[in-house]
């Protein structure tokens, strides 16, 4: 094991438990120097699996997410923007048409891909997206005026993005009929970092789960309008917030803020900073998500109606000013907390798991097949900052157990991670060019 357990604590219920995990080899930079991926394939012999790793193909460009269609196909998107689909192990030369425009800028682009649980019968498909919003008025005070610095970026041009959630039909080559469902009010200009990612997913109850990310931007007013992440405070903004949609994109009647004064009525949670894993538990059908920290406190958290998740007041961990999340030093004295030292605010959530210093977690999944018995029931985490796959233990009593480091020694950046209807893992690595790689069995095991 390349990790130690620090603290292992039962907070609320079955499947609510906090980890600490500290990393045994030194931070490394966000995008570092990588090496170039092998032909493989590789061979793995762990504890609870015998499996190797193989190419499909390596030729996507900063692949984001994955779905799977009926036939096994698989549709992918590239942040740049464009959609991809593997038929039969290969990946078609040309994109496909039919995607809305997107503003690939920094961090932002294409993202995540959902079907719709009637797929079968509707073919819908969702795509969570940076959208160019309208530019900066003349004399319109910028974001960088309220924020840190540091956070400051140079030579703005008054161009701001938020996030949307775009809606088309499947005919088998192309999205056709494709339309805005939302489109966030979380517009953010490029004055300060315009880092904010997009999550999607169903959930059991049929409705539409949309992570929208806030690390850095202010709230628009009050006590929070000058502070780093302020956004996700800001109960009259979707930033920093995840949403509760109807497949149409309206609001459904039972949101836990519909009909209260100064709330986004599409508003589920709050207080979130930058979503980048979003998973349905296979038997509570409680919704997970993780969130990257800034120096400290990558999370996973499960969605509880109405709950605060505590960004940019309260984190388990240390901001980039070297305060703690939560400090004068990180968010100012207007909204700073002087006990920010205790890691605990009343009345915000305690995540299930924290990782510190960060690892940059990204795309997650939870494993529900039989091709690997000894992982079912496991959550897996692509991770970028540290390259690797990770995967937690979680027995049947919802107890985290074993944790194991993967594909470390591929040392790729892993961007998402998913089951495919054969039961086999799926693994994207953050590249360009990108690897959409399979995890299989050795053939002894699937005897």
């Amino acid at each position: 094991m390349k990790s130690r357990i620090l603290l292992v604590a039962c907070t609320v219920g079955l499947l609510s438990i906090v980890m600490v995990i500290v990393s045994a080899v030194p931070g490394r930079a966000q995008r570092g120097r990588l090496t170039p991926l092998a032909d493989g394939p590789w061979t793995y012999r762990t504890a609870d699996a015998r499996f190797r790793v193989v190419v499909v193909t390596r030729d996507l460009a900063r692949p984001w997410s994955l779905a799977f269609l009926p036939d096994g196909s698989m549709l992918v998107t590239e942040l740049g923007g464009r959609l991809r689909i593997v038929r039969n192990g290969v990946l078609e030369p040309e994109s496909i048409a039919g995607v809305p425009q997107v503003y690939a800028v920094r961090l932002g682009g294409l993202m995540d891909i959902a079907l719709h649980p009637s797929f079968a019968e509707n073919k819908l498909v969702y795509l969570s997206y940076s959208k160019r919003g309208p530019d900066l008025a003349p004399g319109t005070e910028p974001l960088s005026a309220r924020v840190p610095a540091a956070l400051v970026q140079p030579n703005p041009t008054g161009k701001t993005t938020t996030n949307a959630v775009w809606r088309a039909r499947w005919d088998g080559t192309a999205l056709v009929g494709g339309t805005d469902i939302f489109v966030a009010d979380n517009l953010i200009d490029d004055s300060i970092s315009m880092t904010h990612a997009s999550r999607i997913v169903f959930g059991p109850d049929g409705l539409l789960y949309v992570g929208v990310g806030a690390p850095n931007a202010p709230a628009a007013s009050g006590q929070y309008a000058r502070s780093r992440g302020g956004r996700a405070q800001d109960p009259g903004s979707h930033g920093g917030k995840f949403l509760r949609l109807k497949d149409d994109g309206t609001v459904p009647e039972d949101n836990p803020f519909v009909g209260r004064a100064g709330y986004k009525p599409e508003i589920f949670t709050m207080g979130h900073r930058n979503m980048l894993g979003l998973t349905v538990h296979p038997e509570t059908g409680a919704i997970w998500e993780h969130e990257n920290g800034p120096a400290d406190a990558d999370e996973v958290n499960i969605l509880s109606a109405g709950a605060n998740y505590g960004w940019p007041l309260v984190g388990l961990g240390r901001d980039y000013s070297g305060d703690f999340i939560g400090g004068v030093g990180a968010i100012g004295e207007a909204a700073g907390r002087p006990d920010a030292y205790t890691m605990y605010m009343p009345g915000m959530e305690t995540p299930v798991i924290f990782w510190s210093p960060t690892i940059a977690p990204s795309g997650m999944t939870f494993y529900t097949g039989d091709r690997f018995p000894g992982w079912k029931g496991s959550l897996f985490v692509g991770v970028l900052k540290n390259q690797r796959l990770e995967r937690v233990a979680i027995d049947e009593n919802g107890w985290l157990g074993r944790r194991e480091w993967l594909l470390d020694d591929l040392k790729q950046r892993i961007r998402d991670v998913r089951q495919g209807p054969d039961g086999l893992l799926y693994v994207l690595t953050d590249e360009n060019p990108g690897t959409l790689l399979k995890i299989e069995p050795l053939p002894t095991q699937s005897r």
